[in-house]
């Protein structure tokens, strides 16, 4: 099993890295400024779902193969960066669906929830940052590698949702205040479409 010195130093390297506000963190404020703090704290859960996955592949060795391919990491990366801009174009384009009377959510939860986890599951530098990071804690002396692989998967997991649900409250009750206005009303699609889309265009230009 995991040392207790080296599980403390991997939580808190982790603490930092998932309070650190990166493309995960923006979606699910945008979320939940749009939709509310349910459809926030489901894109958070959707992106801890994706992680789930991410960290299954990287016990399996699928990552490897992403790493070592370069096509194969192409193909996942413009899939997921094409993703967000639809996303995004669409948010731009659709009318405003909540109304100031406080009207139906602009996506359900659960169809976040799905959006969130495809979306994570298509980004490449997900699995490669499981498949460079979570290794560098593993001690073979001190058992199954796969076991502590996971062990770290999970922790990471739970960390990340644990900061996404952080996150969503903020901006749902933040975005309950906003939607009292009709300017906001008006432009918030079109601002949290810019989100999507630009958050895509930075996936789509990542390198190896």
């Amino acid at each position: 099993m995991i040392d207790h010195a080296t599980l403390i130093a991997y939580i808190l390297i982790v603490l930092g890295f998932v309070f650190i506000p990166g493309p995960a963190t923006l979606l699910t404020m945008a979320r939940a400024a749009s939709s509310g703090t349910k459809v926030g704290i489901a894109t958070g859960a959707g992106i801890a779902a994706g992680d789930v996955i991410h960290t299954s592949m990287a016990i399996v060795g699928l990552s490897a193969i992403i790493a070592t391919s370069a096509l194969l990491f192409s193909l996942v990366k413009y899939a997921g960066a094409g993703f967000l801009i639809y996303l995004g174009i669409r948010a731009m384009i659709d009318k405003a669906p909540i109304g100031l009377d406080g009207g139906a959510p602009a996506i359900t939860a659960g169809r976040a929830f799905r959006q969130a986890m495809l979306t994570e599951v298509l980004n490449p530098k997900t699995a490669l940052f499981f498949l460079a990071f979570l290794p560098q804690f593993v001690r073979p002396e001190h058992g199954s590698v796969t076991i502590q692989l996971a062990i770290l998967g999970i922790v990471f997991v739970l960390l990340g949702l644990l900061s996404t649900v952080v996150f969503a409250v903020g901006a749902g009750r933040l975005g309950n205040l906003l939607r009292r206005h009709p300017a906001v009303v008006k432009w918030q699609g079109k601002v949290v479409g810019t989100i999507y889309c630009a958050v895509g265009v930075r996936l789509a230009l990542q390198e190896r």
